[in-house]
């Protein structure tokens, strides 16, 4: 089965392992990412860090960086050249790549599906929602990431056949259990972007009402960074606080054995909230216990496998972060419940096979 699959998030080699995942079902996969990708973090070059079995290949990009309006300039040639029997489009519908992707594949007579994560009921002006109702009438297949998003979908006006997997799980031989825990002091992490909907803030205003030994270590980059340093200043905890910067993502997964515990206190917006929190699943993969605020989709994620704070609590957050910190037994527990969440649902190879089965149903759906 020939696939051709068109994915921004593919420029992130750590995400990679899943489209290994994907060829070894037996699909001849051809993934098109651009040679980066812009956001508030910065530049994003494509990572070939994991590309057995199908062929990774750059595609110029026009608007990098503009979430709505990127496209690809090449893609309907890429497409007559490769002549895939399904187009795998890895975007929100709402977005020019996907109904440029859609409009191609249409012309080759290959099947096509999209993929959201938007699990807020949000109308978009024209041209955006006309492009929108159009993928919906046209698409054959909607890949959702979390329950909530194919709810929105459903909302939304979309009457398709929908499935829901996430976007991308987590590689079982890169994220793995610390063999033992280094001689230092408790350390509480946060990997990610470091944005005001994510709730930095909250986290050093929490940290800075914890006693004893303990140190904080955040892993990222946006254009919230500085302020979070002047937070630690302003709080008295600059001297606990490592702020690590951003990493390539071949580094990410050493960074999980360097904390005890990482929290996600993400904070609803007026027009987003979590949508999936991907380092829950790798610090779970990792071995490492989970805090996660009650925003949008996290609760869904972690499961029984972690624990759940009311999210703008810096006091509840407190509160558990302390519990882990002093009780051993708690840490523990809650390390076994992850990796065994990890194991039983977001493994790159569970996902992969859940994709392949979407394919697989699409080749028998009428035209």
């Amino acid at each position: 089965m020939r696939v051709l699959m068109l994915s921004k998030a593919c420029v992130v080699g750590i995400y990679q392992p899943k489209l290994e995942a994907i060829a070894r079902q037996g699909i001849d996969l051809k993934v098109l990412a651009p040679p980066s990708w812009k956001d508030e973090r910065g530049e994003q070059v494509l990572e070939r860090a994991h590309t057995a079995g199908y062929q990774l290949q750059s595609i110029p990009i026009r608007f990098n960086g503009s979430f709505h309006f990127h496209y690809y300039p090449t893609l309907g040639r890429e497409l007559s050249a490769f002549r895939p029997l399904i187009v795998h489009i890895d975007e929100e519908p709402y977005n020019l790549a996907t109904w440029q992707a859609l409009y191609h594949a249409r012309r080759i007579g290959a099947k096509a599906l999209f993929f959201t994560w938007q699990n807020i009921k949000r109308r978009y002006p024209p041209p955006f929602s006309w492009g929108e109702s159009w993928v919906y009438q046209r698409a054959d297949y909607a890949l959702a990431g979390t329950d909530d998003a194919a709810t929105v979908l459903r909302a939304k006006g979309y009457i398709g056949p929908v499935s829901t997997i996430p976007q991308f799980g987590a590689d079982i031989a890169l994220f793995q259990p610390a063999s033992s825990r280094p001689d230092r002091p408790f350390t509480v992490g946060y990997i990610g972007r470091i944005v005001p909907a994510k709730g930095v803030d909250l986290l050093l205003r929490a940290l800075a009402g914890l006693d004893g030994d303990w140190r904080l270590r955040l892993v990222g980059g946006g254009p919230a960074l500085g302020e979070m340093r002047a937070l630690a200043g302003a709080l008295g905890i600059a001297d606990r606080a490592a702020f690590v910067g951003q990493l390539p993502s071949s580094e990410l997964p050493a960074q999980y054995g360097e904390i005890d515990v990482l929290v996600l206190p993400s904070l609803t917006q007026d027009n987003w909230k979590e949508q999936f929190g991907r380092v829950l699943v790798e610090a779970m993969a990792s071995g490492v216990p989970v805090i996660g605020s009650d925003s949008g989709s996290i609760p869904g994620v972690i499961g029984d496998a972690g624990l759940i704070v009311p999210e703008g609590d810096a006091v509840a957050l407190t509160r558990v972060i302390r519990d882990v910190k002093d009780r051993a037994a708690l840490r523990a527990d809650l390390a076994e419940r992850g990796r065994a969440r990890f194991l039983s649902t977001f493994t790159n190879d569970s996902i992969a096979r859940e994709t392949v089965a979407v394919y697989r149903k699409l080749l028998v759906f009428p035209s």
